[in-house]
């Protein structure tokens, strides 16, 4: 893994409140690793896009797939900048005053150009880590790709190498005067929550509900 500073640039550098603004790779490697969907946003003849998709990342690089007739993943592959967001809810923040509602939250926002995986090795690697980023040790029970799959998926790697977090926690901050209200305020805390698994309609009598699956919990992936 490279520098646990990432150089801070015009394009990256938080503005509006500066404080909340982190650049080391653990803060923004813990979001990207707790997230499940990114959006990608790109401008192909002046015309701007931003299209929601899953992701993965390994050591200072982002995964994106697609279906290779995606035109998303075909112009990315032509060397376009885009622009990748994360974002992770924890809390709504009721203030005194309408104006200062807010939300805890956690963000992360990445720059660069992609690169077409285009190694066998490397592309079947990624489908493993996509599919283990969202319930790990799924891979080892699941059918492997055929190559007709492997060559309807594009797999793209995108250098983590200008990104930054911004993170918001702790209470409501209200004008001085408004601490006077009787008026409630707080945080309302918000988490990704699962319910319980059920079967599909066509399991196999025999088939359990894995160990992996009814202990799932998010926000525990390992940095890889």
């Amino acid at each position: 893994m490279s520098s646990k500073e990432i150089k801070r640039t015009e394009r990256t550098r938080v503005r509006r409140i500066p404080k909340r603004g982190a650049y080391d790779r653990a803060s923004v490697y813990q979001i990207l690793d707790e997230g499940f969907i990114c959006h990608v946003g790109f401008t192909v003849d002046e015309k701007t896009f931003v299209i929601p998709t899953g992701y993965a990342r390994i050591g200072d690089n982002l995964l994106i797939h697609g279906s290779a007739a995606s035109r998303m993943m075909r112009e990315m592959t032509s060397g376009i900048e885009v622009c990748v967001t994360v974002t992770l809810i924890d809390g709504l923040v009721l203030a005194r005053s309408a104006f200062h509602h807010s939300m805890n939250y956690r963000s992360v926002v990445v720059f660069g150009t992609a690169e077409l995986v285009e190694n066998e090795t490397e592309k079947y690697e990624a489908l493993r880590l996509f599919t283990e980023h969202i319930v790990p040790q799924r891979w080892d029970d699941v059918r492997p790709p055929t190559a007709k799959e492997l060559k309807a998926t594009t797999v793209l790697r995108l250098p983590i190498q200008e990104a930054s977090a911004k993170v918001r926690t702790g209470n409501p901050v209200d004008d001085e005067a408004d601490y006077d209200l009787n008026i409630w305020a707080g945080v309302i805390p918000v988490q990704l929550k699962t319910g319980e698994a059920f079967d599909d309609g066509k399991l196999k009598e025999n088939v359990s509900v894995p160990s992996y699956v009814s202990n799932y919990k998010r926000g525990e992936n390992k940095q890889r």
